[in-house]
């Protein structure tokens, strides 16, 4: 999308273009004034549909990275409960990359405590997505109503 201070100088711009254009092809002032709105309420409508698009996707990619979360939740969480079913003297091997590095017990706890409540935070950050299902529905509500006004002119 194109920076504002850009679609700003369009719009102007086109603005500028229609007003020449009207008082050139019409001499009526309502004419004229009746284009620019049409103008500006187009322009509105596309500015709100990008924003719902946007914000739609948003949502979408809040969604899936709670799915992915809660998977390496429970990951952390299964590998947990079985490694606290093993005696304290078993060798653990943590794998890095294409080796596997021996780890005490305990430190392979922690790290798992670790990932499950780093996991846990960014789950409850990412469903307060409640700010953008409104913008979604507030950009759909005027979507409708400038539609609607559009069919009662």
């Amino acid at each position: 999308m194109a920076a504002p201070i850009d679609l700003e100088l369009k719009k102007v711009e086109i603005q500028r273009v229609a007003i020449l254009i009207c008082s050139h092809l019409f001499s009526s002032v309502l004419t004229c004034s009746h284009l620019f709105s049409v103008f500006n309420s187009s322009y509105a409508f596309s500015e709100l549909q990008v924003k719902m698009i946007d914000t739609q996707q948003k949502v979408k990619l809040a969604d899936l990275q709670i799915d992915q979360l809660t998977r390496v939740q429970k990951h952390a969480k299964l590998t947990h409960a079985e490694i606290t079913t093993l005696p304290d003297n078993t060798r653990l091997y943590e794998g890095v990359g294409r080796m596997f590095i021996l780890q005490s017990k305990e430190e392979i706890n922690n790290q798992l405590m670790d990932k499950q409540k780093t996991a846990d935070e960014k789950i409850k950050e990412l469903e307060k997505k409640v700010y953008l299902e409104r913008s979604v529905k507030e950009a759909e509500d005027n979507i409708r109503e400038m539609l609607l006004s559009r069919r009662a002119h």
